[in-house]
C-alpha cells in the first residue's frame, strides 16, 4: 500500500497537541510552553499519542470511521474548520476523533491561516462583594457565553495584571490575594482548549504595576509590594517561546502605573510617584533604556487609550461616545471623532475599556453594551455619527433612565464594574 503523504508543516505560535497533558503540574508548565514549536497535523487515531500509535497503526486506520461519511479527512477537516466558533463547544461532544481534532493546535492553525478565525471579547470583572468573574461575546451572534471558573487564587486578586499572547491565550499575573499579599504567580486560560494552565512565576512579587505585549513578548514595571520597598522600579519580561522571565533595567523612579500604551514600538507610562507625583516614562526595547516622557502625546493622555493601525486613540468623555486621536504633526490631541449621541455620567454607562476589534475599535462599558467604532470609515465618505454601532446592550434608553433614577435616589453603586478587557482569537 502506499504510504500516505505526510501534510506540511503548519505556522504556529501555540503547539497544545502535547500541551494539556504536561501542564498538570508546574513541572510540566515548564516543560511545554505555548509559542516555541511547529506542529504538524496530528494523526486522528484512537489516542493522539504517538507512544501509542506504534503498534497495529495500519490495522487501526483502516478500521475506524472517517470524520465524515463519505469523505476523506482532508476534506472533512475542510467542512469542519468553516463551522462557526459558536458551535465548537458541540462539535466536541459529537465523537471522540472530533474532540480529538478540536484539542489540537492544527484545527485552528488552519482556520487562522485562511482567515476565518474569529474574535471574541473576553470582559473580567469585580462585583460588589469583590468577586472575580468573568464572560465572553461572541460579536457576529451578538450572545454571551459561559466560561470556566476562573482559578481560586484570582477570585478575589486586586491589582494583577492581563494580557494576551500568541492571540489565543489570556494571561492573569501578579496581584495582591487579599489573605496572602503580593503574588508573583502567572496562569494562563487557551480559548482553543476552554482551559486554565500555569505558567513560570514572575521573578517580583508585585500588584498595580503596568504591562503591555510588544513582539508576543509580555513586559511588566512598577508596582506596589509588601515590605520597606513598597514602591518598586523593577522591570522585566517574559518569553513565552524561552518559557521564562528576565530582568530588563529599571525605571528611572518608582512608580504606580494607573495607564500605559504601546505606541510605535515604544511603552508609554504615566502613574504615581512615591510622593504622589505625576510621572511618565517610556520604555525602548531596541535600547533596553527607559526614558522621561514629557511631550503633549502624554500632557493629552488620558485612559483608557489603545493603539490601532498606527493611531493612537483615547476616550474623550466618561461614556466614551467621544474618541480623541493624537495627531503626531502637532503632538497634540486636536482630532475627534463624536458620536453626537451621549448616553450620560451615570457609573453603570461609564466606559471601562477600548480595544481593537476586527479593524474597528471597540468601547465597553460597566452595564455590559459594546459599541463598534469604525474609525476606517470615518476617514471615507461615510459621515461620523454612521460610524458607530451598538452591537450589544441595544436599547440603552430603559438602562440610562434606570441609572437616572438611581442617581437621584442615592443608589449608584454597580452591581459589578469591568476591570480587564481583551480579545481572544480561534
Amino acid at each position: 500500500m502506499e504510504r500516505r503523504k505526510q501534510p506540511p508543516l503548519v505556522e504556529s505560535s501555540a503547539c497544545l497537541c502535547r500541551v494539556d497533558a504536561g501542564l498538570k503540574t508546574v513541572a510540566g508548565a515548564k516543560k511545554f510552553v505555548p509559542g516555541s514549536k511547529l506542529c504538524i497535523q496530528p494523526s486522528i487515531k484512537a489516542s493522539i499519542h504517538p507512544s501509542k500509535l506504534k503498534a497495529a497503526r495500519g490495522d487501526r486506520s483502516r478500521s475506524q470511521s472517517p470524520l465524515l461519511p463519505g469523505l476523506p479527512d482532508d476534506l472533512a477537516i475542510a467542512c469542519l474548520i468553516r463551522v462557526p466558533r459558536a458551535e465548537h463547544r458541540k462539535l466536541r461532544l459529537v465523537c471522540k476523533r472530533w474532540h480529538r481534532l478540536l484539542a489540537g493546535n492544527y484545527f485552528y492553525s488552519l482556520r487562522k491561516s485562511l482567515g476565518i478565525a474569529e474574535e471574541w471579547i473576553y470582559v473580567i470583572k469585580r462585583d460588589r462583594d469583590g468577586r472575580i468573574s468573568w464572560d465572553a461575546f461572541d460579536p457576529v451572534y451578538q450572545l454571551w457565553h459561559p466560561l470556566p471558573p476562573v482559578p481560586g487564587e484570582y477570585s478575589e486578586a486586586l491589582g494583577f495584571g492581563c494580557a494576551v499572547l500568541s492571540g489565543c491565550h489570556l494571561y492573569l499575573f501578579g496581584g495582591k490575594d487579599p489573605h496572602k499579599g503580593s503574588m508573583r504567580r502567572v496562569i494562563f486560560y487557551s480559548a482553543r482548549t476552554n482551559k486554565w494552565h500555569r505558567a513560570p512565576d514572575m521573578l517580583r512579587r508585585r500588584h498595580f504595576f503596568g504591562s503591555c505585549v510588544i513582539n508576543n513578548c509580555l513586559y511588566v514595571a512598577g508596582g506596589e509590594s509588601e515590605g520597606v520597598h513598597r514602591f518598586l522600579r523593577s522591570a522585566e519580561v517574559y518569553d513565552p517561546n524561552k518559557n521564562r522571565w528576565s530582568f530588563i533595567s529599571d525605571m528611572s523612579t518608582a512608580m504606580v502605573p494607573f495607564i500605559g500604551v504601546v505606541y510605535e514600538g515604544k511603552w508609554f507610562l504615566k502613574g504615581l510617584g512615591s510622593q504622589r507625583q505625576v510621572l511618565s516614562e517610556v520604555y525602548v526595547p531596541e535600547t533596553g533604556n527607559w526614558y522621561p516622557a514629557f511631550d503633549g502625546m502624554v500632557s493629552g493622555w488620558r485612559n483608557p487609550s489603545v493603539c490601532l493601525n498606527g493611531q493612537l486613540y483615547a476616550l474623550d468623555c466618561k461614556d466614551g461616545c467621544r474618541l480623541r486621536v493624537y495627531d503626531g504633526a502637532t503632538d497634540s490631541w486636536s482630532k475627534h471623532i463624536d458620536s453626537k449621541m451621549h448616553l450620560g455620567s451615570s457609573r453603570a454607562l461609564e466606559a471601562a475599556a477600548l480595544i481593537p476589534l476586527n479593524g474597528k475599535l471597540c468601547i465597553v462599558r460597566n452595564n455590559m453594551s459594546i459599541t463598534v467604532v469604525d474609525v476606517a470609515g470615518k476617514n471615507s465618505r461615510d459621515s461620523e455619527d454612521q460610524c458607530w454601532e451598538t452591537i450589544a446592550g441595544k436599547g440603552h434608553l430603559k438602562t440610562f433612565v434606570t441609572n437616572l433614577w438611581s442617581n437621584i435616589a442615592g443608589r449608584n453603586r454597580l452591581k459589578s464594574h469591568i476591570i480587564h478587557c481583551q480579545v481572544l482569537q480561534a
